[in-house]
Parts: structure tokens; sequence; C-alpha cells
């Protein structure tokens, strides 16, 4: 019974923090998510279900009737119809609206050529769609790809040419879309090789499926058997019918073009409604200021007034390298979106209302601010860096590790017999690190920042961090017993450990460049190293850390400490003594 009212607080602690992390999974979605989950619907469906068939065509001549029943029941089921038409119907719309809610776009780079090409496709895809599907649902024809095929191939020989061009366009467009989206991923480097072939082989399979397709069934259709098998009224319908087919694709892109031409004269609108409504002064902080109308972004600014500006992610909010820091009075700024409060809290800057994202930023009034990262850092320097590492985001574990009473040891020995113990205990740190999986990182006085997770996954992460910390204690403890003749008392340390999305790249200026991480699972490990003195032991890891190395819930005493920065107390593990984490159950700390 004691077991259970003990258990009943963390039961109701790990509720809670279940809680949170859905709440801020809700406040990471945007319109910009929405657009790219609704894309990946389409790509997977488009890629199954419509490529598949036609490379068998070509590989095994099928003569498009033994694929043709699964593939069919495969689109007209509803589940699969419901995802699909509601993925194109969203995306679609959340395409009109990005056309006009964007008020600049980096021309010279492939975003605009990826909305052209999007908004083609409805009016592109129509007639096949009008032709197959509506034709289905209005006339119960039963047209599969004898019936497809024929019409464009043998009727209207410029048909089969339009789907080509859909298949392009439509497979371009998406390929674009994957590649704003994986290119910061930590895998994007190794993949990119297969990830091009794919995007190369599976439209080139899919078009010579297609055609050898058509060319079967010129080939047969010449036969009287065949078309009285396959063109029927029942297959192929009447010519009455096949008008009113025909009308509803004339006024789909009649309307759909009316639709983009109101789009575009909104936004001639906006831009006249904007520049009436007044002007407002950015200022750059290094003496550049542009007079840009209100609405604008700073990042739409920057690159209207043609204005280097960091932005690894094209202005989507995926990543935070555009931020600023705002100088002077903030309380007059718009309040952040549920979007960018997410990457601010993510990288730690979500307290401090003087950090903003350039790309979500829309003042009203007169801003005067800095930029935090350099502007070399974007889209383009990510494509074009060779050795250089740039915006590439995963999870790691980040390890703090400080060097006890350095201080104290200075004003009594010679400069270089202390920096020759302070290279002692960084070298015994970095061998434990290095021999855990992990690489040691920066070096800040005698301190070392390690991190775990660069080639692991972030279990294997977490676990190579608690048996680095273990290895640490051995380390030193040979290094006291080394030096003991040398040292007043032996050396001490304190250990930080945290995991957490972080951004890593090579960040500095020109050749004076680190590879490093950022981020907030970063700054608490930080912080976790520098309450060790305080609460007198060796080793405070994150019950994030914990929980993912997969150890028992009660085999470390848990603490909540309220972090510098955080709103939220965080639940932390507190190790008396690093050795222990060597041992296969890790005893309580008394």
């Amino acid at each position: 019974m004691m077991t259970g009212i003990l258990r009943f607080p963390s039961i109701m602690r790990i509720t809670e923090l279940n809680r949170v992390s859905l709440d801020n999974y809700i406040s990471s979605v945007g319109v910009r998510q929405i657009r790219l989950a609704c894309g990946l619907v389409l790509v997977r469906l488009l890629a199954k279900p419509f490529h598949q068939p036609c490379a068998r065509q070509y590989f095994d001549g099928c003569p498009c009737h033994g694929c043709q029943i699964s593939h069919t029941a495969f689109w007209k089921s509803l589940p699969i119809a419901t995802v699909f038409y509601a993925a194109a119907a969203a995306h679609a719309g959340l395409g009109i609206w990005a056309l006009y809610q964007r008020r600049q776009f980096h021309w010279k780079a492939i975003e605009p050529i990826q909305l052209v090409l999007g908004l083609s496709i409805p009016a592109l895809i129509i007639t096949h769609l009008a032709g197959v599907r509506f034709d289905d649902v209005l006339f119960q024809h039963q047209k599969l790809y004898p019936q497809v095929l024929y019409s464009y191939w043998i009727i209207w020989p410029y048909k089969m040419w339009l789907m080509f061009i859909v298949l392009i366009v439509s497979w371009v467009h998406g390929c674009i879309g994957l590649y704003f989206w994986l290119r910061i991923k930590a895998f994007f480097k190794t993949a990119a090789p297969f990830l091009l072939a794919a995007a190369v082989l599976i439209p080139t399979l899919a078009m010579l499926g297609l055609y050898q397709g058509g060319r079967r069934v010129v080939h047969d259709s010449g036969t009287a058997q065949w078309k009285a098998e396959n063109l029927s009224p029942r297959q192929v319908g009447t010519a009455a019918e096949q008008d009113i087919i025909d009308s509803i694709v004339d006024y789909f892109l009649i309307g759909y073009v009316g639709l983009i031409g109101f789009v575009l004269i909104a936004r001639g609108v906006r831009t006249l409604h904007e520049r009436r409504g007044g002007m407002i002064n950015l200022s750059y902080g290094n003496g550049r200021t542009v007079r840009v109308p209100k609405g604008l972004s700073v990042l739409e600014a920057s690159l209207r007034n043609n204005i280097p500006h960091a932005s690894v992610c094209g202005g989507r909010a995926r990543c935070s390298t555009c931020r600023i820091r705002v100088v002077g009075d903030c309380s007059s700024l718009p309040a952040p979106s549920k979007r960018e409060a997410f990457v601010l809290d993510r990288v730690g800057a979500g307290g401090d209302p003087a950090i903003r994202l350039a790309c979500q930023l829309r003042p009203n009034t007169d801003l005067s601010f800095f930029q935090i990262f350099m502007p070399h850092v974007t889209a383009a320097s990510l494509r074009k860096a060779g050795s250089v590492r740039i915006g590439q985001e995963r999870y790691l574990v980040s390890m703090f590790v400080d060097m006890r009473g350095s201080t104290r040891l200075a004003e009594q020995r010679l400069p270089f017999d202390t920096v020759f113990i302070v290279n002692r205990f960084l070298s015994a740190v970095s061998q434990a690190v290095v021999e855990c999986g992990g690489q040691p990182n920066q070096f800040v006085g005698d301190g070392e920042l390690a991190l775990f997770g660069l080639n692991t996954d972030p279990q294997t992460a977490c676990r190579q961090a608690l048996q680095a910390a273990a290895l640490i204690a051995t380390n030193i403890d040979e290094l006291n017993q080394f030096l003991s003749h040398d040292l007043l008392e032996p050396i001490r340390f304190g250990i930080g450990i945290h995991g957490g999305e972080v951004i890593i790249g090579d960040i500095g200026y020109r050749d004076h460049q680190v590879f490093t991480a950022l981020g907030d699972a970063v700054n608490v490990a930080a912080r976790l190293q520098d309450m060790t003195k305080g609460l007198e032991c060796e080793v405070i890891l994150s019950e994030e850390v914990y929980k993912t190395a997969g150890l028992p819930v009660n085999l470390l005493p848990e603490q909540e400490l309220s972090i510098r920065g955080r709103a939220e107390p965080m639940v932390v593990r507190l190790v008396a003594n690093a050795r222990m984490l060597s041992s296969p159950r890790l005893p309580i700390v008394a």
C-alpha cells in the first residue's frame, strides 16, 4: 500500500510531463508543418500505387490487366481516397495561401520554381482526374488501363504528353519540398546519393511503364475482338457524357485561373495598403538602415534589400539561424506565434523577449537589432559548403565536465605547473569521452564540453555518456595517484548531463570557426554541472537522459531543481560518486 502511495506522485509527474510534451508538440505545428505533412502523404501515395504498376508493366510485359484491378481498388477504397483527396485539397489550398502570404522570395534559389510547379499541378491533372475519377463517379464507367491508354494514345495523343508533364512536374515539386525539409537533417549527407537515385529512377520507370503499356494497347486495339471487349459504352461512355466531362474541365480551369488571378490582385492591393499604411525603419546594427512597408518580416526585408541574413531553412521556422537580438524596448513588438515560441524554447531563448526569429517577426514600428549568426550561414552556403558543417538538427547528449578548485591551484603554483595539471585533467576527461564513443568539443579554461550521439541513436548516446562519467572518475583517480606528491588535495570535478534536439555546425568568423552544438540541451547541461557544487555530488543527469538510457525507474534518487532560464522545475538524478555509474545496477545514492 505504501509503495503504491509513494509511486503515485511519480506517476502523476510522468503524466504531467507527457501532457507538457503533447502541448509543446501541438504548439510546434503551423501552416508549413500541415502543408509538409499533406505533401508527404501525396508523395507516399503516389510513389507506391501509381509508379509500381507502371514499372511492372515495363519489366514483365503486363498486359495492363493483372495489376489494374488491385491498383484501381486501392485508389477507390474509402480510407485511401479520403486521405488522398483531403491531403491534396489541403496541400493545394495552403499552396495558394503561401502565394498570397509570401512577400519576398529568394529569386536566385528554387523556392519560386517549387511554388510555380505546385500551382500548375491542379491545372495539369484535372483532365486526367475528370476523365477517370469524375467519369466513374458520375456515370459508373469501368475505365481501366486499356480504356485510358487507348484514349491517350489514339483518340487524344496530346493527353499522353500531358501525363508525362504531370508526372515530371509533380515529382520535381515533391522532391524540392523533400529537399527543403531534409537538408538540415543529420543523415541527409549520407542519404543524398540514394535519394537522388530514387528521385531519378521512379519517374523514369513510371514513364517507361506508360510507354510500354501504350504500345501494347496500340498493338492490340487493331482487332475487332479487343475493341468489343474494351470499348463498349459501359466502359468509355457516350459522346454526350464526354461533353459533360469536358465542360467540367473547362469550368475548373476557368475557376482555377480566376482564383490565381484573384490572389495576385489581392497581393497588389495588400502592397498598396501597406505602403499607404506607413513605412518603418529597420536598423541592422552595422550602420545599415532600410525603409520597408509595415507587415514585412525582418527576413523578407533583408532579402528585398539584398542584405545577407542567415537562414538555413529558408524562412520556414524549422531552424533558429535567422535569430536576431532586438535593441531597445520590446513591448511594442507583436507577440511570438506558437511556432516561433516553440523554436525559441528549443534553443533556450524563449524567456528572453529580445530574441526573435527574423522570419516570423513582422514589426509595426521602427526596429533596431543585430543578427546573432553570421550572414554567411545561408541555405546557399549550406549547399556549397565543403568541410564547413552548418545547421544540422539532431538529438545529442551534452556533457559538461569542470575541474574544482583550479583558481586556488593557480594561486599556489607557477603558471606552467598549473597549465600542466589542467591539461592532464582535460586529457583524462577526453580519453574517457573518446573511449566511450563521444567527442570532446569545447575547452573553456579547466572545463570541457563533450557530445554524444553524433553517430549513434539517442539511447546509445545516453548510455555512452553515463559510461564516460564513470570512466572519468576512474581516470581522475589514477591522475590523483600519479600527482599525489605534488597536490595538496585530490583533484575533484563536477559533471552535468542532458540530452535533446540541438543545432550542430561550424560557428565563428572566417578562419576562426569551431564545430559545436547550440541549443537548450547544451545550456541545461552546463547549469546542471554548476549545481553539483551546491548539492555536493559529482554528477547530475536529467530525467531525459535517465529514461532514454533505459534505466530502472527507482535506481537513482530523483529531485526537482529550478534551472536558470527555465520557467518550470526540472526532474534530475543525483549521483554522489560517478564510479557508481559503472555498476550494472547503479546503487541508490543515500
